[in-house]
């Protein structure tokens, strides 16, 4: 089992001992940045059925993840511990036409290895994407997680954001 350990500077320690590093995602992660991708929308899916996960999921998240890439109104972070990637966090800004504040950073997809949550990492990836979609012009950060993932709406809650709204769905 991999345990991360905070460092007095706040930050987190991977199964080495070494910093797990957040930053940028890399063209070579890709890979294992869409398999996390599909992860989290695997998760989706155990909170409701209405998020049943296609058949071709990864080369889509490929797709995805490609057009994130180097795009410059999106934002794809990675936690890194040694040369594995155990978190992703992607994110875009988006205008608010009708709303003050008008520019809005959008996190829409953040998910982190088992073992390696509750260790204050999602912490400094939160704080990390909100730092840089500040920077990319971001006057709120948002996110969006499924309505009955209590652990994801406690995480944000926490963190002093709160619900601004409600989408409803169901199967015709």
């Amino acid at each position: 089992m991999t345990h991360l350990n905070r460092r007095k500077s706040g930050g987190s320690r991977g199964a080495e001992g070494e910093p797990v590093q957040i930053r940028r995602a890399k063209k070579e992660e890709l890979t294992a940045v869409a398999d996390l991708i599909v992860r989290t929308k695997r998760l989706n899916n155990e909170f409701d059925p209405l998020f049943a996960v296609v058949a071709d999921a990864k080369p889509r998240a490929e797709k995805y993840i490609q057009a994130t890439q180097g795009a410059g109104d999106r934002l794809l972070l990675v936690a890194v511990d040694a040369s594995k990637v155990v978190g992703v966090l992607r994110a875009e800004i988006r205008e608010r036409s009708f709303y003050e504040p008008h520019v809005e950073g959008f996190i829409s997809d953040f998910y982190i290895l088992p073992e390696y949550r509750r260790k204050a990492l999602g912490n400094q990836m939160l704080e990390q994407a909100s730092a840089e979609l500040k920077k990319m012009g971001a006057q709120i950060i948002a996110a969006d997680v499924p309505s009955q993932n209590e652990i994801a709406n406690r995480f944000y809650v926490k963190r002093g954001f709160r619900a601004l709204t409600s989408v409803f769905g169901k199967a015709p």
